[in-house]
């Protein structure tokens, strides 16, 4: 999977660079460039040349909006300061995959192939999240109607006792 000359891609490194943007999971022009070990320009040139097989749900061009949030939140450069000159396109897992059409060096093979499995263990891991939420949701229901007593003798016993005794320290009466 690599080479002397190429850092290892690792599911810990793509996974940090999914975001969501407009409810979907993308990935930046910029993230994925560096992951192929081309420059971001070639990697749209490219893109570019085959725009047809870049539909709308593989690839969004970002809003100045969702622009600026994602250079709040990550700390990408300014333009006017050797940055980005024109708004960054993102790549849903499908534009990710077509990608591999249009890229045909070995990193980038490798590359998706990794970011590939990535997306996939993330629906896995969503999943498992989903089903276990809406089984915990079920079992607490379950025992709220059938436990009620069990609920409430415990919530008492986590509750403060009344205090039974006097106060620590003195107490003088003071008579006029």
């Amino acid at each position: 999977m690599t080479t002397a000359h190429t850092a290892p891609i690792t599911t810990e490194t793509i996974a940090q660079r999914i975001l969501v943007v407009r409810g979907l999971k993308v990935m930046l022009d910029s993230d994925l460039a560096d992951l192929y070990q081309v420059q971001t320009k070639n990697l749209n040139k490219a893109v570019q040349r085959n725009i047809g097989r870049f539909p709308d749900d593989f690839m969004l061009r970002l809003t100045d909006e969702e622009f600026r949030s994602l250079r709040f939140q990550t700390g990408t450069s300014n333009s006017g300061r050797g940055g980005r000159r024109f708004l960054p396109f993102v790549f849903t897992e499908q534009g990710v995959a077509m990608l591999s059409t249009v890229l045909n060096s070995e990193r980038a093979v490798c590359a998706n192939i990794e970011i590939m499995r990535t997306f996939v263990r993330l629906r896995e891991i969503l999943s498992t999240h989903k089903d276990l939420a809406r089984k915990l949701a079920n079992l607490e229901s379950k025992y709220d109607k059938q436990f009620k007593i069990v609920f409430d003798a415990i919530r008492r016993l986590m509750a403060e006792p009344e205090p039974k005794h006097r106060p620590i320290g003195f107490t003088a009466k003071i008579e006029d």
